[in-house]
């Protein structure tokens, strides 16, 4: 697939917009790299759109323009022109496109104030989103096992979830069902536990998709932070030194294991 203009455009969007991503993609071989960009830019832009008002009713638009464009994918029939909707359509099938569609719906939930019902609305909000986009990436490479990928989509949600928790919280969100300590602690090793039974599983993943697993070099490391010491979150520093990253994604792209 040749890297045209909206290629190119999709690549500078995640950059700008999810620069671990972005790494992890460019340390990807070049034709994973032409299937990623495309789904990850879209993440970004419908991640985006409940942020970029204060209407929510603009906001409800916008993340209706995009179900629209999955449709269109999804139905196999002609498909509008956009630096992103158009590459995408080009790597998505039709389950691919259900994916992202879900994805968006449940991005319904940033739009409002109001918190999670419950673990059960959190857990399925994570599933739709983070576990939905690795499934989505995974299967654009190839077909995978749905189970060991929503395992380890899970994981890396909850990792990215609780490094973005004091960004949520200064917005007006409540990111957390329950922010205490020990419920942090406990939420932090439901991912481990995720990514544990995602790793006793990897060697069923094709190797033409671990392109897509890249992103995951941060996860383990960041999740068992959160366990040590949960007031990281609170406190937005949750995160790895440029170093660590730097070797960590070495080791996974080299590798192959996360």
């Amino acid at each position: 697939m040749e890297f045209d203009a909206d290629l190119i455009a999709c690549a500078q969007l995640v950059e700008r917009g999810d620069p671990d991503r972005f790494a992890a993609i460019m340390a990807a071989p070049p034709r994973a790299r032409a299937v990623l960009f495309p789904i990850y830019a879209f993440n970004i832009e419908v991640s985006r759109a409940p942020w970029v008002t204060q209407e929510t009713m603009i906001a409800e638009m916008r993340l209706q323009w995009w179900r629209d464009a999955l449709e269109e994918i999804r139905s196999g029939g002609p498909v509008r022109r956009h630096e992103v909707v158009t590459p995408l359509a080009r790597v998505l099938d039709g389950q691919g496109a259900e994916l992202l569609d879900a994805l968006t719906e449940a991005r319904r939930w940033d739009i409002y104030r109001d918190p999670f019902g419950d673990m059960a609305h959190f857990r399925d909000y994570l599933a739709k989103t983070s576990g939905n986009l690795l499934l989505a990436a995974a299967r654009a490479l190839t077909p995978v096992p749905d189970a060991v990928v929503r395992d380890a989509g899970y994981a890396l949600g909850v990792a990215n979830w609780l490094r973005a928790v004091p960004a949520l919280e200064q917005a007006g969100r409540v990111p957390l069902v329950e922010g205490r300590a020990d419920a942090v602690r406990e939420l932090a090793q439901e991912g481990l536990d995720s990514l544990a039974q995602a790793r006793a599983r990897r060697k069923n993943i094709p190797a033409a998709a671990r392109p897509a697993f890249l992103p995951m070099w941060q996860v383990g490391p960041i999740l068992r932070m959160a366990v040590r010491d949960p007031a990281r979150v609170a406190d937005g520093t949750l995160e790895l030194s440029p170093f660590r990253c730097r070797l960590g994604l070495m080791r996974t792209a080299i590798t192959g294991r996360w």
